[in-house]
């Protein structure tokens, strides 16, 4: 078995080999937290291979490349120092917490994870032709200045939501981030604002 890789060059170009060989003819790439990352990694990734490119990036919570703190994951270092980081995010339930053997496997997938944020250098790249939604939780330390410089990376349409919560903000949200979310993909595959119908 393939041991994961833990840097973001090597996971991003990975990714990318084995997308290549199903891509739709309308797509999009949606990434939460380090997900929008490495979506944004893979359409360079398509960009430089001079392959179809997704519609649009989806990205939530995520900041900006040029934004992003790569050191902060090298201070996180030990068990007890993931462990609180983990529940300064609020995203994890309490009994994983009280579970050592799925706490383990949740710290051994946090520290590979962490490892790839960490291993991210900014670089400034060429804009890419696509639209950008972005998608934030206004209590998230991930804040206005860190999701709006997602603008920079696309020459198309740039959104930026905002609901009621911290980093995973959609799990007390659900139902309006899941309307929000379809109505910024249908805008972009349609390439015209969308009104959703009701179906009654």
């Amino acid at each position: 078995m393939e041991l994961p890789k833990k840097n973001y060059a090597a996971l991003t170009s990975s990714l990318c080999d084995e997308v290549i060989s199903n891509l739709p003819e309308n797509y999009a790439f949606f990434g939460h937290s380090m997900g929008g990352l490495l979506a944004y990694g893979i359409a360079h990734g398509l960009f430089a291979r001079n392959l179809p490119l997704p519609v649009a990036l989806l990205i939530s919570g995520c900041a900006a490349p040029n934004r992003q703190d790569s050191e902060r994951y090298s201070k996180i270092q030990g068990e007890q120092a993931l462990i609180a980081d983990l529940r300064k995010q609020a995203g994890t339930p309490e009994e994983v917490f009280n579970h050592p053997e799925l706490m383990a496997m949740v710290l051994n997938v946090l520290t590979i994870d962490y490892s790839v944020c960490g291993s991210f250098r900014y670089t400034k790249l060429p804009a890419l032709p696509l639209s950008i939604n972005v998608f934030g939780g206004r209590s998230d330390e991930i804040d206005e200045p860190k999701l709006s410089d997602w603008r920079l990376t696309a020459t198309r349409i740039f959104t930026l939501d905002w609901f009621d919560g911290g980093h995973f903000y959609f799990r007390q949200c659900e139902e309006v981030f899941l309307t929000t979310l379809v109505k910024r993909l249908a805008e972009n595959v349609l390439d015209k604002p969308y009104e959703a119908h009701s179906t009654a």
